[in-house]
């Protein structure tokens, strides 16, 4: 890092944010007390997935979609799953349904716990990274790391592998694996849980920026769950809708300073996808146990403080514990692991919950099963704009602090999110420029 200073400009550049997914830069600039201009760049080259996917089979779809991410592709999976079983008119029951929440268990507990504490509780805590946190809290990382691996056991159970799962299919899965691994697993988690639930009081004690904005919590709602890949779009303005028409209300456009589409309200609106928002939206459908502990922590909703997302990522994490141990103790290998369907034209919407936020899929296939048009929404893409308006606010705050710190709030701003911009197109550059 270095600073520079003539006459009526200051510029940081940062030359490499670490721990965040995907390559992007940030330029701030100030004239005088207020910002003039945030722009989040992010310059990773489009990767075209909607475009090669157009002439492959429907049956194909999770497979490759998969590959858009490795920390959430099952959420790929699913979305494009209930998309393309809507699109062939297929229903999808039990065990099945419960199998696929499972599986979103797993990449839940894997992906929120890589986050809070290998990627943001440095931020914190006031390390460079989880390798020097280490050396004063080897104890909770190596916990940490237990916990993680019992999120990748669960996905490696059902989906075959931990990245990339290769077991899903549309309609299901290809095999069931034995209920004597079934039992070994829940046995992992409940070794895992206390951590779980140590992990939502230590993240309730850190020391939180008071930042607090008038957000648009956007997520999926369920109204006997809390939400995966089933359910209705709600917002904390009232906004109740299927998910076939979630393009009639949000869009994406191009900006210049970007590879990555923004998305938004058609109306021009921003919102926030991702734990805070579902947690917001859904704290009535969290189990008693969980409710219990964000009740001994003092945490309570609306909570309109995205830096305590990490609070929110902790709650689901126990969460996804709990509901994985639920559906292993009375999972059957012997149930059919799939519903056969056959291709037939037609048009399919697929909405589920990544960890970051809500991942919309549409696809229309012709009669022989092939895809004519695809259209994939990810949640980073539709954060940014939000990522961009918090900054905007909040670096007020950061205009007396030395430019070292004021730089690092940033980035932990950012991370707040957990962006993952590949997703949404390794390292981000900070050019701030400060006018009188």
């Amino acid at each position: 890092m270095s600073g520079k200073s003539v006459t009526n400009e200051r510029t940081i550049h940062v030359e490499n944010l670490a721990r965040v997914e995907g390559e992007g830069a940030l330029y701030i600039k100030t004239v005088g007390d207020e910002v003039t201009d945030v722009q989040l760049n992010i310059f990773e080259p489009p990767r075209f997935y909607e475009a090669f996917l157009r002439g492959r089979s429907f049956t194909e779809v999770p497979d490759i979609t998969a590959r858009i991410c490795g920390i959430c592709p099952v959420a790929y999976q699913m979305s494009s799953c209930h998309a393309m079983e809507q699109a062939v008119g297929v229903h999808v029951g039990e065990p099945i349904r419960s199998l696929r929440r499972l599986l979103y268990c797993g990449e839940w507990i894997e992906s929120h716990v890589l986050h809070m504490f290998m990627l943001h509780l440095p931020d914190f805590l006031g390390y460079e990274s989880v390798v020097t946190m280490a050396v004063d809290h080897k104890d909770v990382v190596a916990k940490a790391l237990s916990l993680k691996k019992a999120g990748n056991d669960i996905v490696n159970f059902i989906g075959g592998r931990e990245v990339h799962p290769i077991n899903v299919r549309v309609g299901g899965f290809y095999r069931l694996p034995s209920r004597a691994k079934a039992r070994a697993l829940r046995d992992t988690l409940l070794a895992n849980r206390n951590f779980a639930v140590e992990t939502i009081r230590f993240m309730a004690g850190l020391d939180f920026p008071d930042f607090e904005q008038n957000y648009e919590f956007v997520a999926m709602k369920h109204p006997d769950e809390y939400p995966f890949c089933d359910g209705r779009l709600v917002s904390s303005s009232g906004l109740d809708l299927p998910i076939d028409a979630f393009l009639n209300e949000f869009e994406e456009i191009h900006v210049e300073h970007s590879t990555a589409l923004h998305g938004r309200f058609k109306d021009g609106r921003i919102y926030l996808v991702g734990p805070l928002a579902r947690v917001n939206l859904n704290f009535d459908q969290l189990p008693v146990s969980v409710k219990d502990i964000a009740k001994e922590i003092g945490f309570t909703v609306p909570c309109r403080n995205n830096f305590k997302s990490i609070i929110a990522r902790a709650l689901e994490t126990l969460f996804a514990v709990e509901h994985a141990i639920e559906i292993l103790e009375t999972y059957d290998d012997a149930a059919s692991p799939f519903v056969e369907l056959s291709p037939k034209a037609g048009v399919g919407h697929g909405c589920s919950e990544a960890p970051r936020g809500i991942l919309y899929h549409r696809y229309e296939i012709d009669d022989e099963g092939l895809i004519k048009d695809a259209i994939i929404t990810p949640p980073t893409a539709q954060n940014q704009p939000q990522i961009e308006d918090d900054l905007r606010h909040f670096f007020p705050s950061m205009l007396d602090k030395p430019e070292e710190e004021a730089t690092l709030r940033c980035e932990q701003l950012i991370r707040n999110y957990d962006p993952c911009i590949s997703c949404s197109t390794h390292f981000l550059k900070l050019h701030l420029d400060r006018s009188p």
